[in-house]
């Protein structure tokens, strides 16, 4: 019986420190924590999108569209595919290829 014992509480405590603290948000906020907001980010993410909005314009035709349905737009693959007449597939591709030559585009300017 003390063997039992001894087992079971020691099972019980290896269970308690590995259970896993839940704190909340407003716990956090009591104790002194603000969560930060960095603006510098935000403004980078910003500038970075317009150099890529911009030198999607030196891009071919075809590969403006459809990253232009894709990213500005919001399109998915099938509203793409209804607008265009095009496969999923066919779009995928050209979506992925666009990419790749807005990224040499990008690491060129």
């Amino acid at each position: 019986m003390k063997a039992f014992l001894y087992h079971t509480l020691n099972c019980l405590i290896i269970d308690e420190y590995r259970k896993q603290k839940v704190t909340s948000l407003e716990t956090l906020l009591e104790k002194g924590f603000e969560p930060g907001v960095s603006e510098t980010d935000q403004i980078i993410d910003r500038l970075d999108g317009k150099t890529a909005t911009l030198l999607m314009k030196k891009l071919p035709k075809k590969y403006q569209d459809v990253l232009r349905m894709r990213f500005t737009e919001h399109k998915s693959l099938e509203e793409m595919a209804q607008t265009t007449g095009q496969s999923k597939n066919a779009l995928s591709v050209q979506v992925h290829r666009g990419l790749q030559k807005l990224k040499v585009l990008y690491t060129h300017e």
